[in-house]
């Protein structure tokens, strides 16, 4: 988002040497900038130098409040443009543009909330160019539903980097670069029931889901190699700092795997919200209450008298988040990664999946959810913090 708004406001001043990025250290007059490309820079602010501050989406310096060096603050989006005729060892801003670390904040929540209210996440069913349309299918078992997706010329169309699972690393393709299987996140105006979005903008990637036993765990190299329950070959997995990590509790596993095979009684998972409630299972803090509130949702009304009109997505985002250092040999896990053969990055990763692997529809599921329930990176937030 904020590489966005910096690119245009770069056009003032192509001469000048610049970079972009977040300020990570101020020491008097002179600041560290750490670029979304891990590099370094060191810059001193002269008094002469000019400071304005932008708000999120503000692409106008003209308009742009000015502001002193010490309305600077670590963790802020700045662009500086670098004085071409200082002299001296350190270079020399001429000009700092800063987005406020809180305006950023505010601005990607209100971006995943509207995520969340006007998109849809699904897996791609069809693409016809001709029409400008996509088909995808959306949720898993008794949910599933298909949602046509139709764009146009004003319609921003993305697609994930290879080997990337960064949102801002994601670049603009046409739409026939999508193809049937892959994942795809948009956001526009919806129709009376859902069935139809006109799109606004679209993220879209070819991923691969993985299910199977963890063999082996290197911590130093934060991989874990699985042997896929499909190909039955190893598959090495790099848990990096974006991936999302949940654990399944084993009661939650087995209602959500009853409930994607239609099998699960009304009421089921009322009892389970109680019991967590009452015990807290071993779960969190909150997240026992979070299992009530979720399991009313999954079965359709509140505290489990419904029969089964909740979306079970929504109930994998109530499990509760893991570290990779509680991942252990030999558990099952379900990993939806980055397209490759024997060697990809995880994107969202379900442990406590043994009941779930029993059940067709838990890989899609899976699928959705990583960009849908989950995807908070799609929305162009941040990362889950995998490690």
């Amino acid at each position: 988002m904020t590489v966005a708004i910096f690119s245009a406001l770069s056009a003032h001043g192509q001469a000048a040497a610049r970079f972009m990025g977040s300020i990570t250290a101020i020491s008097g007059n002179t600041l560290t900038v750490k670029t979304d490309a891990g590099e370094e820079h060191q810059v001193g602010v002269p008094a002469e130098a000019s400071l304005k501050r932008i708000e999120p989406g503000q692409k106008d310096l003209n308009t742009a409040a000015s502001i002193t060096f010490t309305d600077l603050a670590v963790g802020d989006r700045v662009l500086v443009k670098v004085d071409p005729n200082a002299t001296g060892s350190t270079p020399q801003a001429a000009l700092v543009v800063a987005i406020k670390q809180a305006d950023v904040a505010k601005k990607q929540q209100q971006d995943r909330d509207d995520w969340q209210k006007r998109g849809a996440a699904g897996l791609v069913k069809s693409v016809d160019p001709s029409s400008a349309s996509i088909v995808v299918t959306t949720g898993a078992g008794p949910t599933a539903k298909t949602v046509t997706i139709k764009t146009a010329k004003t319609t921003t169309l993305k697609r994930y980097a290879p080997g990337s699972v960064r949102f801002q690393d994601a670049q603009p393709a046409p739409i026939d670069a999508i193809h049937a299987g892959d994942q795809l996140r948009a956001r526009g105006n919806k129709n009376a029931d859902g069935s139809q979005i006109d799109a606004e903008d679209v993220v879209s990637g070819t991923f691969r889901n993985v299910s199977g036993t963890i063999n082996s765990i290197d911590s130093a190299a934060s991989t874990i190699v699985v042997k896929d329950l499909t190909t039955k070959k190893p598959v090495t997995i790099h848990i990096t700092d974006d991936a999302q990590l949940r654990r399944i509790p084993d009661r939650m596993a087995q209602m959500l795997a009853a409930r994607l095979k239609g099998t699960m009684p009304a009421g089921g998972a009322g009892g389970y919200g109680q019991q967590r409630a009452g015990n807290g299972g071993g779960a969190p803090a909150g997240a026992a209450a979070g299992g009530g509130q979720a399991a009313g949702q999954f079965t359709g009304g509140a505290g489990g008298a419904g029969g089964g009109g909740g979306d079970p997505q929504r109930f994998l985002a109530m499990a509760p988040a893991i570290k990779f250092a509680e991942l252990q040999k030999g558990e099952a896990v379900m990993v939806v990664a980055t397209d490759g053969a024997t060697d990809v990055n995880a994107i969202t990763l379900l442990a406590g999946v043994e009941p779930l692997l029993e059940a067709p529809a838990a890989s899609n599921l899976l699928s959705n959810w990583s960009m849908g329930g989950g995807g908070a990176e799609a929305a162009g937030g941040g990362g889950g913090g995998g490690r």
